[in-house]
């Protein structure tokens, strides 16, 4: 049986040989019909193929697929942006979704227009989020925005503009500066001084072993810092010293 990978992932002659089964009077229909029985024969909805299709790293080479699908190479790939930018787990689940990003990052032509295509579709989610509360919907987008980070799909722009929302519920639902730090996308030291980044948000990066002591210290020497952010680092610094021989201090 055929799934949604082999389709993202398939050459030319491979997508030719899934979409080579005799369709009975397939010349007669509308072109509109076309993928919806092309879909129901390959027991996926009509969304996944366009996607499948509209994502595969060498679509430029897939015009016969796409034909028979009813559209053109320009009418398939605006399709594909829609329904990746609009849908919400329902016509696209979440595991097409991470797969798509697992075979794009190594595609530079299509991650451009990923980047592109990302502030759109994670502005969707948060906004379906805020409405429904949907802890279902709520899982599955803390497994993507984790996956664009440690996929490398993420771009630095992307990731400075979620640094900037100091006041974004979600960066803190996602524990997302841990995640943009443990994806090595900005340096650890980067984030670490930035007067941007929470206190809270420092302690679970300190947590994780991200920051070293001596950028604890050196952190401490800035006289700018909060008095909370202080504190913070100061406890930790006391439960964290280590004597001369190289042991905590008791």
């Amino acid at each position: 049986m055929t799934d949604f990978k082999d389709i993202l992932t398939g050459t030319p002659q491979e997508l030719s040989e899934i979409f080579s089964t005799p369709n009975q009077g397939e010349q007669d229909m509308q072109k509109e019909a076309r993928l919806t029985w092309w879909a129901g024969h390959l027991r996926l909805k009509p969304e996944q193929v366009i996607c499948a299709v509209g994502f595969n790293p060498r679509y430029r080479q897939l015009t016969e697929t796409v034909t028979l699908l009813g559209h053109t190479p320009a009418t398939l790939t605006n399709l594909r942006n829609e329904i990746f930018s609009q849908d919400i787990y329902r016509k696209l689940h979440l595991d097409n979704v991470l797969t798509i990003y697992s075979v794009v990052k190594d595609c530079p032509e299509t991650m451009q227009i990923m980047q592109y295509l990302l502030e759109n579709r994670i502005a969707q989610i948060e906004s379906k989020i805020e409405s429904t509360v949907n802890s279902t919907i709520i899982e599955q987008y803390k497994a993507e925005v984790r996956a664009i980070y440690m996929e490398g799909i993420a771009s630095i722009d992307f990731a400075e503009d979620r640094l900037t929302r100091t006041d974004s519920g979600f960066r803190a639902l996602l524990n997302e500066v841990v995640i943009i730090t443990e994806s090595r996308l900005i340096p650890a030291g980067d984030i670490f001084f930035r007067g941007n980044v929470l206190p809270e948000e420092k302690r679970k990066m300190l947590s994780k072993g991200l920051i070293p002591l001596e950028l604890v210290e050196a952190r401490l020497d800035d006289k700018s810092i909060s008095s909370r952010e202080k504190k913070m680092l100061q406890d930790y610094l006391n439960a964290n010293k280590l004597d001369h021989t190289g042991h905590l201090k008791p």
